[in-house]
């Protein structure tokens, strides 16, 4: 009796903890911002209601453009950064190679440490003065060795990003590239494929799924990197890597007008809501094709 009284439980009772969990730290707090962006407020006292104030005063920021150019370069940057080499690495991860198993362990330790700690240690390195970048910075068209005192940062910070991140995602590709049936390597065998000819024909196919969620995970994330470029450059030079997260907090917290903050933020989440819809709409994500066809 019990069992089946389990069994005509509605569908909705068992997502009901994860709906809870979602709308309280997901919704909640979406929602919060977006009346904040309709108020006048310092951080203390009571937030006052002014409208659409805050929303009509983004025309006349002459830095959210800039910082909505940046992020977009940095997202872009990190994307085509991080997906080659996190693909590749997660397949080869993925073989029977002897030293596979030590080398991953190594490879995957930048997901231990912090993106503070991180930063502050490419800080060092990248020092003119004292740093590594003062010795070998000629050796790639940096003589002064001043890597993020140039108008190149963003893409400096792209690479520290990447550092950082392509270990999460070359997890995810070695996963899945563990799930491809053998039988289909062994039938390309058979028919005198090479191992480039595999890969194209058979693994990349069968990790689109993957390579889309990576991509979509990817994308949204590079539209919250705050912390890396706050210690490393905290926007500069000048605004050269003023990204539109940074450019947030800077007028919340330092210039202490948390209503026009919180329209940045709203931004922020309109944005990576609209581009994780569009590549879903594109791939055709959304209709969930298997990858296991001819399998």
């Amino acid at each position: 009796m019990i069992a089946a009284a389990h069994r005509e439980r509605p569908g909705f009772a068992w997502a009901a903890p994860a709906v809870a969990f979602f709308v309280a730290l997901g919704i909640l707090p979406v929602v919060a911002v977006a009346y904040l962006s309709l108020t006048r407020w310092n951080g203390l006292g009571d937030p006052q209601w002014i409208g659409l104030a805050n929303w009509a005063a983004v025309t006349d920021d002459p830095d959210l453009i800039n910082g909505i150019t940046r992020t977009l370069l940095l997202t872009v940057v990190s994307w085509l950064l991080q997906t080659p080499l996190a693909l590749l690495i997660g397949v080869w991860a993925a073989g029977p190679q002897r030293a596979r198993a030590a080398v991953s362990t190594l490879f995957f330790l930048p997901l231990l440490l912090s993106t503070a700690a991180i930063s502050l240690t490419f800080v060092s390195l990248l020092d003119p003065n004292f740093g590594l970048a003062a010795d070998y910075g000629k050796y790639v068209g940096v003589p002064d060795g001043n890597f993020l005192g140039s108008d190149n940062a963003l893409y400096v910070i792209a690479f520290v990003v990447a550092w950082q991140f392509v270990p999460f995602h070359t997890l995810l590709y070695q996963s899945a590239t563990r799930q491809i049936p053998r039988s289909l390597f062994e039938a390309a065998q058979i028919d005198g494929a090479t191992g480039v000819r595999q890969f194209f024909a058979i693994t990349l196919p069968q990790l689109r799924n993957t390579i889309i969620a990576s991509s979509v995970l990817m994308l949204v994330g590079s539209l919250t990197y705050f912390e890396m470029v706050l210690l490393m450059t905290n926007g500069g030079p000048g605004t050269a890597t003023r990204v539109l997260p940074l450019h947030m907090y800077i007028k919340g917290f330092v210039g202490f007008d948390m209503g026009y903050a919180s329209v940045l933020a709203v931004l922020l989440v309109a944005v990576g809501t609209a581009l994780s819809v569009v590549v879903v709409r594109i791939t055709g994500y959304h209709r969930m094709a298997s990858d296991r066809e001819g399998a």
